[in-house]
């Protein structure tokens, strides 16, 4: 698979773990030493920005795209290879996906499971088959894997769960699997 661009979801806070921040800036220095083009929320807070800024103090190209309701509330990032101005979340969520090669999901609140849900459904219904990698920092994610698996084990996935989410302990893991 070649990949060009990856597209972050993540908080746009930092969480309690200091693991989640080292993750967001390991996997920021990771992404501009690869030459991968960033694509996320265009916030300049929590992890969001960490990576963003990140990716931006080590030469790589960064696009943020942010919906109208949400520039004060993630304090819209201003030092950006570019930056797109969306008007709503599903917006945002489409370009987003449209622009990347495969996604990256890193510990996050309401909306990054949103985002999540919404990409693996789309993949599910065949509207995209971009590989979905899971960043489990810490172990966020273990109780969301184990109930996905749930869903499979119940029958309630088309598919094998293997088939549309990669969980990744490390950074540098997703890269090794993206391959």
């Amino acid at each position: 698979m070649n990949i060009q661009s990856v597209a972050i979801f993540c908080g746009s806070k930092t969480g309690k773990n200091p693991i989640f921040m080292e993750h967001a800036i390991e996997l920021g220095k990771l992404i501009a030493i690869l030459k991968l083009k960033c694509v996320y929320g265009g916030g300049n807070k929590g992890l969001m920005g960490a990576i963003a800024n990140t990716i931006l103090e080590n030469a790589g190209h960064v696009v943020g795209i942010i919906p109208e309701l949400l520039i004060e509330w993630e304090s819209q990032h201003k030092g950006l290879t570019k930056l797109a101005i969306v008007p709503d979340m599903h917006s945002r969520k489409k370009m987003m996906y449209e622009r990347c090669d495969a996604a990256i999901i890193l510990p996050g609140g309401f909306g990054t499971l949103d985002e999540l849900f919404e990409l693996l459904t789309w993949n599910q219904l065949k509207i995209h088959s971009k590989k979905i990698y899971l960043l489990n920092s810490g172990g966020y994610y273990n109780h969301l894997k184990n109930h996905l698996q749930q869903m499979q084990n119940e029958g309630f996935l088309y598919d094998d769960l293997s088939e549309r989410i990669c969980f990744c302990e490390t950074p540098i893991e997703i890269f090794n699997r993206i391959g």
